[in-house]
């Protein structure tokens, strides 16, 4: 069912137009899953056109309507979530286990849009002279061009698409290069709910022309939004090109989350934390949490506490029983890892574990003594590598957490319940989980 090979425009399967092909290898043995269509700048235009005249009925759609659909998007991600599961951890490596969550984390958007749907609201202005009343109306914007990352190739189209068809926008998708084959069995599963045709457009495209296709969205004037999630370089570009037509731009950029364990926090549940936040997809995320800062009177503590639990994870193919980190994406992926901790550890960096690869994986690693200015801490990683400081006061930690050009999340663990709002409300990030590391999630704005 979800072999598949092809572009998805207006409702079809199509090659693409130029009739190029590109493969995507499984990242854990590199071995061949599928060649698929190529889809160039031409097949972009198409889609755009289609989603253009798409929109004018789409638009009309009532909520109701549009939450039905909605809901039946949702509902066949369940049911197929075993199936899905097995192709995101084939073409992208994580656990099974993970994979079957982030479908089913899909599904949530795709049910909380659909009763979120039914209520656009406006709001009704009392005039300051007699006899007038002002009304304001939320209406849909257009076409959303939509440019996805590879670490949650099913979880950030449907967060995207369902907020957009909730709208009443239509969407033309452009996969990551390395993992295209999910986005066709979502668009597949798009068209099993009998979304109607140029509704939902997905286009894959290998990196020989993902720069022509990212620029068209951003040029193209009846693209209306571009929803971008990836890199801040190559997100503060799209931005740049945006600039030209005043589109409005949709941003999730690089992270380098602090993650902070204050003198009263629960210990365990703080390792517990950091387990899930820095080694969830082997470190892939934009929130994982990269500056670790923990409190000098537990710091031993946390640390033998932490390493014994990172022990006990198993690397490996994320399709094998007990696999519970898979490779990393690609070989210019794990190049870069390595880079980072050899260039921290000639800075300084103390190597407590790991630090090697095995294979197309990189083993869970653990640095301490590490400084502000070494690479670890400076870069977003991206990978499995836990980089832990340790701090003397409030302030200073605080201080540190917001020494970044990067805001999207941060994490701190602690009891003290004054503290606890003083240091929310200070850190410098659009998402801050207190004592939890599950920040994301459908009733959130982002």
């Amino acid at each position: 069912m979800f072999n598949l090979t092809q572009g998805y425009i207006n409702g079809e399967w199509r090659d693409s137009i130029s009739g190029d092909t590109f493969e995507v290898r499984n990242p854990f043995n590199d071995e061949l899953i599928e060649t698929i269509a190529d889809c160039g700048i031409e097949d972009a235009e198409l889609a755009i056109d289609e989603a253009s005249k798409a929109f004018k009925v789409w638009r009309k759609t009532t909520p109701k309507v549009r939450s039905g659909y909605l809901r039946k998007i949702g509902d066949l991600l369940l049911e197929h979530k075993d199936a899905l599961a097995a192709l995101m951890t084939k073409e992208q490596g994580k656990p099974l286990q993970e994979a079957a969550g982030e479908v089913a984390f899909s599904a949530g958007f795709f049910h909380f849009f659909s009763e979120e749907c039914k209520r656009p609201d406006g709001e009704m202005i009392p005039a300051a002279a007699a006899g007038k009343q002002f009304m304001t109306l939320r209406e849909p914007l257009g076409v959303a061009a939509m440019v996805l990352p590879w670490n949650f190739p099913i979880g950030m189209p449907a967060r995207k698409v369902a907020a957009a068809l909730a709208a009443g926008c239509t969407c033309v998708v452009k996969p990551a290069e390395d993992t295209p084959l999910i986005s066709l069995a979502f668009a597949k599963i798009i068209e099993m709910a009998e979304v109607p045709s140029g509704v939902v457009n997905v286009l894959p495209c290998s990196r020989n022309k993902v720069q022509q296709v990212g620029t068209l969205f951003c040029e193209s004037p009846k693209v209306a939004v571009v929803s971008f999630t990836g890199s801040t370089e190559v997100g503060k570009h799209l931005y740049s090109l945006c600039g030209k037509s005043v589109k409005r731009v949709a941003l999730e950029l690089g992270g380098n989350a602090p993650f902070i364990v204050f003198k009263s926090a629960d210990v365990d549940l703080a390792v517990q934390g950091l387990m899930a936040a820095k080694y969830r997809n082997s470190g892939q995320t934009c929130v994982t949490a990269n500056r670790i800062m923990v409190h000098k009177d537990i710091y031993e503590e946390f640390l033998e506490k932490f390493k014994a639990s990172t022990s006990t994870l198993k690397i490996g193919n994320g399709a094998e029983s007990g696999t519970t980190q898979g490779p990393i994406i690609n070989e210019k992926q794990l190049n870069r890892v390595v880079r980072i901790v050899a260039e921290s550890l000639e800075q300084g960096a103390k190597l407590e574990m790991g630090g090697k690869t095995e294979g197309c994986c990189y083993l869970p690693t653990i640095l301490t003594k590490v400084t502000p200015d070494m690479a670890c801490w400076k870069e977003e990683i991206f990978g499995p590598v836990a980089a832990i400081g340790s701090f003397d006061s409030e302030e200073e930690a605080v201080e540190e957490a917001n020494n970044s050009d990067r805001g999207l999340a941060g994490y701190f663990f602690s009891r003290d319940y004054s503290q606890i709002w003083r240091v929310a409300k200070a850190l410098e990030m659009g998402m801050v989980g207190v004592n939890d590391t599950g920040i994301s999630n459908p009733d959130t704005p982002f």
